[in-house]
């Protein structure tokens, strides 16, 4: 028999139901997943070894967690996950506001219904799904809002006084009792809004208009913070957090190869993107660079972290670049090329704060330098050092490449141009196709033409070319003629990321 069947509190009784408290609930179905080898926190990628074992462990200590991170390292996302840990469905007194176990009945209104009618009184069932309610904290949240307060209007209507529990319009925090309720960016909070939970995490007492009420709350606490938040907008006060059992501190992804994955599985492509776009783990390595190489810098305020949502949100800009292009040219399908990196800028910018050395250069140009480093730093897991190359002056592998732009040879790579003539221009380019198979050998046509791209990019970065940013697009020429002939204009133009092509 399904238990949501069961629709009377005398049925409940002789199902043998056994209530237990949520921490108690999930320290269970933990112990279960655990001793199955499940996972509650499918799409959590880069915490298996860190954060997911302090999750584990204050479950199963009872505790009350807080989520101690930057931002954009799925604090959220993890705790909207815990209701996987919750028993399917849970009975309540039909009706009731608390969600009232019916056989240990919260509210007044339960206690006499339960009195009224005995084991005839209803009951339903609820959903894990319906047993978490979230609530950012801002400035303007009231005590009101997640405690409650006195409804004069239903204290006139039935005739009574204020201190009645009846009167009562409970807030969030009560309506969440047997449920996990999380409160996002806790610092937010007003100090005397934190004063309020003190009660409620420790002794179930809960204050409304003087009149002092002891409900003994079921709940699951779970806060998210910012540590960059106890300076900005404010603090989680000390006897608070001294409440809560488990601080729990995240992080970023520690390799390029997490990051990746976490940006494949959230980033949002279409169907039509995924068929018509090839895409090279150069590029995605290249995205997820970008926001390592953003981490160290000195232009971005550390502080405040670099959000993963930056490479989603760059992934889907790229690949919508290489879309644009393919639609203009009336093409059915198109390559990822390193130019359309340059598509990205506009998910940095807004997504980085930067301190004042970066105000200075310009939210766009630290982005070019952010590219432009990330560049620098992927070369040399394709091909060998630049630098290395240029101080054995008989056997540089780039010679060959550097010698004829020396020669006055331009070229330009524009960002809308055709498959056809995208080849045209890199294979102009003597001794670019034979490096790429000397160093990359098993790759196929289209990647070739890729790394072709990414060898002018590199030997830019590593000051053995000129790169300048065109209107459409890219264009490569000589370093030391363009040194000398370079106006200011152009200079401006310039978007090697190498640090001094910018003061």
């Amino acid at each position: 028999m399904k238990v949501t069947s069961i629709t009377t509190l005398g049925e409940l009784k002789r199902s043998g139901y056994k209530p237990l408290s949520i921490k108690d609930e999930l320290r269970k179905n933990l112990i279960h997943t655990l001793r199955n080898s499940h996972n509650p926190f499918e799409g959590i990628l880069g915490y298996q070894d860190t954060v997911i074992p302090d999750i584990q462990t204050a479950i199963l200590s009872r505790h009350n967690i807080i989520l101690l991170g930057l931002r954009g390292q799925a604090k959220t996302k993890i705790a909207r996950m815990l209701i996987n840990l919750l028993d399917e469905f849970i009975p309540v007194v039909a009706g009731s506001e608390l969600n009232d176990d019916p056989l240990a009945p919260l509210s007044k209104s339960a206690k006499d219904l339960i009195a009224e009618q005995g084991d005839e009184a209803s009951i339903t069932w609820i959903h894990r799904t319906e047993r978490y309610t979230e609530k950012l904290a801002t400035p303007d949240v009231s005590v009101a809002d997640l405690i409650g307060d006195v409804d004069p209007i239903k204290a006139a209507t039935l005739k009574l006084p204020y201190s009645d529990e009846r009167v009562i319009h409970f807030g969030l925090i009560p309506r969440s009792h047997r449920s996990i309720f999380v409160i996002n960016e806790l610092p937010d909070l007003q100090a005397r809004i934190q004063v309020a939970l003190f009660n409620i995490l420790q002794e179930n007492d809960i204050q409304i208009r003087g009149f002092k009420i002891r409900l003994p709350l079921d709940i699951q606490f779970v806060f998210t913070a910012n540590p960059e938040d106890y300076t900005n907008r404010g603090s989680i006060v000390t006897p608070l957090k001294d409440r809560i059992g488990s601080q729990i501190l995240t992080h970023y992804p520690k390799s390029v190869e997490i990051s990746r994955e976490i940006t494949r599985q959230e980033s949002n492509l279409t169907k039509e993107q995924c068929n018509s776009i090839i895409r090279h783990e150069l590029l995605e390595n290249l995205i997820e660079q970008i926001a390592f190489e953003a981490r160290q810098s000195e232009y971005i305020d550390a502080k405040s972290g670099v959000s993963a949502r930056l490479t989603i949100s760059a992934y889907e800009n790229l690949v919508s670049t290489a879309e644009r292009r393919m639609i203009i040219n009336n093409e059915k399908e198109t390559n990822l090329r390193i130019a359309d990196i340059y598509g990205i800028v506009p998910s940095i910018t807004g997504k980085i704060e930067l301190v004042y050395e970066g105000e200075q250069e310009g939210p766009s140009k630290v982005a070019y330098i952010l590219i432009g480093k990330a560049v620098k730093t992927l070369f040399q897991d394709y091909f060998p050092s630049p630098e290395k190359s240029k101080k054995n002056h008989e056997n540089n592998i780039y010679q060959q490449i550097i010698n004829w732009f020396s020669k006055g040879n331009v070229i330009d790579i524009l960002s809308n141009v055709p498959e056809k003539e995208y080849e045209a221009t890199l294979k102009s380019v003597p001794g670019l196709k034979e490096l790429v198979k000397k160093f990359q050998p098993k790759a196929d046509e289209k990647s070739q033409l890729l790394l072709m791209e990414f060898v002018l990019h590199g030997l830019a970065e590593y000051s053995m070319l000129s790169k300048f940013k065109l209107e459409n697009g890219v264009q490569f020429k000589d370093m030391l003629s363009s040194m000398f002939t370079m106006s200011n204009d152009e200079d401006d133009q310039n978007i090697t990321g190498t640090d001094d092509f910018y003061r």
